[in-house]
């Protein structure tokens, strides 16, 4: 009888393709990947560090891991295990800690299952983790995550991600068209493109052999792909050219995720951010030109070293005035190692959460007015395979939510569709009835 391996992924759709990968690897080597509570013999949780809510459930995990499956064996991979693998290691119940250059040789550190006194800790300098290596996630038939890129150089002050993941590198165009094509013939119809920078992409050996408008380019000729989405992209790296490309594509959607951050420059410089707000507001402005009905997101930082509230408001009203879709909103939090950690005029816990209130209610009532822009409009929507009482998900190539009563023959199928009102969740609703017009 096979071992059993179970997976439990924290932060980014990085990560998510990351351990879609490590789980295959496993399965190659005779694994058989169970759910969490199938009381597997491996668990391996693969972690997140951007923020300190994400070392919390790290340890909350490796505690109910436990108690469903008090043998198991716990191995911890990801940022949190590169930036603080002894601290991990002394987490009761964990096993084994891979870093960032050893996770992918997985396989090779675990072929003892026998539980040691103490944690086994792998974990070379982040400097060693200089070799790319190509992940995407697999098991839901309707999208898939591709890594195309890793590492970043960028200095930002609030950010433990280089410390993490390494420099900047990537895979070839070639290797990830043939990815493309493989994630093609298995029945997916999305891919979302990822990465630590992705607009960074084209580094290799640390020199710079292609652009990520080179890469878009080709991928957008791969047959058997109705979509390609790109998951996030840095305001400096988003080129007018890719804006009017994506315009203009056979397969590219109308869909951009711009980190901000924040909306004052004075805290954007004290973020070392490679910008200042005037970029952002062209960079929106022109895909409203191209794409009116595009969706916009925007990563924003609430609460940062020096943030007054007046500098809050500044954002707040900068964002407000813009053509924006939704925000991602995160609470700032101090990282070990970081030179924001070390700066002056920390804001008390209290106005971040009264900021990070403020934002949230604004990025519903962005979403809800960019969701009553597109009624009465028929859109194309890839519809999950998910059940909610009753009900089955999808989304238009904009990005907009939409339900409809399950029907199985819809899962996987890409649907024109009357966008015609909004639920009391939020999300867009097809009439009861309404004819569904086959793509």
């Amino acid at each position: 009888m096979n071992k059993k391996v179970a997976f439990y992924t924290l932060g980014c759709k990085l990560n998510y393709s990351e351990t879609s990968s490590i789980g295959r690897l496993f399965n190659q080597a005779g694994y058989d990947t169970v759910g969490f509570t199938d009381t597997p013999d491996v668990f391996v949780i693969n972690t997140c560090s951007v923020t300190d809510n994400a070392d919390k459930k790290c340890k909350k995990i490796v505690k109910e891991a436990l108690k469903i499956s008090p043998d198991a064996y716990v191995t911890i991979v990801g940022c949190y295990a590169q930036l603080k693998p002894q601290e991990i290691a002394e987490i009761p119940g964990v096993d084994m800690v891979l870093g960032a250059a050893e996770k992918f040789q997985i396989i090779d550190h675990i072929s003892d299952l026998t539980k040691k006194p103490k944690a086994l800790v792998f974990n070379q300098p982040v400097s060693e983790a200089n070799e790319f290596v190509p992940a995407y996630s697999f098991g839901d038939r309707t999208r898939t995550f591709l890594k195309v890129q890793d590492g970043c150089d960028y200095s930002c002050t609030f950010c433990t991600i280089p410390l993490a993941r390494g420099a900047s590198r990537s895979d070839t165009i070639e290797n990830v068209l043939d990815q493309a094509r493989q994630i093609a013939a298995s029945g997916v119809k999305e891919i979302v493109l990822t990465g630590v920078n992705l607009g960074d992409f084209g580094i290799r050996n640390g020199k710079r052999e292609d652009k990520f408008f080179d890469l878009v380019k080709a991928l957008d000729e791969v047959e058997g792909i109705d979509r390609f989405r790109i998951s996030s992209i840095e305001p400096n790296l988003l080129t007018d050219e890719i804006i009017a490309f994506v315009a203009t594509s056979k397969r590219f959607v109308p869909h951009f995720h711009i980190p901000l951050q924040s909306g004052s420059d004075k805290i954007l410089g004290l973020m070392r951010r490679r910008y200042k707000r005037d970029l952002y507001t062209n960079r929106v402005a022109k895909i409203r030109e191209l794409m009116p009905d595009c969706c916009i997101g925007v990563d924003v930082i609430v609460g940062f070293p020096g943030e007054t509230r007046e500098d809050f408001i500044d954002t707040y009203n900068f964002l407000n005035d813009l053509e924006i879709s939704y925000l991602h909103v995160f609470t700032y939090s101090e990282r070990e190692n970081t030179l924001a950690a070390q700066m002056t005029g920390a804001v008390p816990g209290s106005s971040r959460g009264e900021r990070s209130k403020m934002l949230h209610i604004l990025s519903d009532k962005k979403r809800r007015a960019f969701y009553e822009s597109q009624l009465n409009k028929n859109e194309e929507v890839l519809f999950e395979g998910d059940i909610k009482d009753g009900f089955m998900h999808g989304f238009t190539r904009n990005y907009v939510k939409v339900r409809t009563k399950y029907d199985p023959v819809l899962v996987n199928e890409l649907k024109t569709v009357r966008l015609t009102n909004i639920s009391p969740d939020g999300d867009v609703e097809i009439t009861e009835g309404e004819e569904i017009l086959v793509h």
